[in-house]
């Protein structure tokens, strides 16, 4: 059964996380609860709080690329609307 992922960063960005990548990060994990048991159990129990102290950041990253994204589509409409309406469905 071979089900793959998409992380999506943005509309354009997009990564894909397969089986075999997660089968590693545990297998990675496993080791390191072999190693040092505490360690590995202190980043199970952390890792939620650590995704929900970065939420605001990556809402503030999407924003900021909308924003981005809105000011070149301003800039660049005139051009669009010089070159005619063949090369818009173009």
């Amino acid at each position: 059964m071979d089900h793959d992922v998409w992380l999506c960063h943005s509309r354009d960005v997009c990564d894909e996380v397969t089986e075999k990548d997660l089968e590693v990060k545990f297998l990675l994990w496993l080791i390191l609860l072999v190693v040092a048991w505490p360690l590995a159990l202190l980043a199970l129990v952390l890792y939620p709080f650590v995704w929900l102290l970065s939420l605001p950041f990556r809402l503030v990253g999407i924003s900021v690329r909308a924003v981005f994204e809105l000011i070149e589509a301003v800039l660049r409409l005139p051009a669009r609307v010089l070159r005619g309406p063949r090369a818009m469905a173009a």
